[in-house]
């Protein structure tokens, strides 16, 4: 069940502690998001339970859209890009990826009046998966999404929570299989939470780098270049 918490219980947001690692990476201890997010009272959703309650929310909101994502690989059997990329097919992912540009931009450039961030957490050496999404997710950036990259060596062997926060209604963890399918998530409602994990999502953000100038500086993150097209990729 969906619970809130009086509001002289919420917690304050804990600073994150930043280390440093010989190779010179920031690390981020003490975060709520793996401290916290897993015990917190939620509601438990399907799939189709969790798009369905999401919308609303996201064409009401009031704030900010804040994402964290941090698998290397998810399965997107739904998207017909995603698709020619399982079988291999590198030229049809990003042929069908170019033609539906439009389409991709569309939740930025429609999204009522609110700024939109994502914190992308990126792994070396870099997944087949990874390497789509980026080329895919850059036309967000492009149409206004503020996406910034993360190298996972910052986090040291911490394992954060896939977070979606809409303003300070809601937050979802979001949950996948062993496949990395989408299989629900957890609804919290806790507006103490809400804010601490919000706020630990910003720090990240604010250490992270804009995935454009990230593209720019590290080709290795791109698909493999197409025979037969020069792709502008800014």
């Amino acid at each position: 069940m969906a619970l809130e918490r009086d509001a002289t219980e919420r917690r304050q947001a804990p600073a994150a502690v930043r280390l440093r690692d010989p190779a010179g990476f920031d690390q981020f201890a003490a975060l709520p998001l793996e401290d916290e997010v897993p015990g917190a009272p939620a509601e438990q959703l399907s799939a189709d339970q969790y798009l369905s309650d999401f919308w609303p929310y996201f064409q009401k909101l009031e704030g900010a859209f804040w994402k964290l994502e941090c698998r290397q690989s998810f399965s997107e059997p739904k998207n017909p890009s995603w698709r020619a990329l399982a079988r291999g097919d590198w030229a049809e992912a990003l042929r069908i990826i170019d033609e539906t540009a439009d389409e991709i931009q569309a939740p930025v450039l429609q999204a009522p009046g609110f700024p939109m961030h994502r914190v992308r957490i990126v792994r070396r050496p870099y997944t087949p998966y990874l390497r789509w999404e980026l080329y895919f997710i850059r036309l967000r950036a492009q149409a206004g999404e503020r996406i910034r990259v993360l190298d996972a060596t910052a986090l040291g062997n911490r394992l954060l929570p896939e977070l979606v926060i809409l303003g300070s209604a809601v937050m979802y963890e979001v949950r996948y299989d062993d496949t990395g399918t989408l299989s629900g998530a957890r609804k919290i409602r806790d507006p103490g939470l809400i804010t601490s994990c919000r706020h630990e999502v910003e720090d990240l953000y604010s250490h992270a780098e804009d995935l454009l100038t990230f593209l720019d500086n590290d080709q290795a993150a791109l698909p493999p270049p197409s025979p037969t097209a020069d792709r502008e990729l800014r």
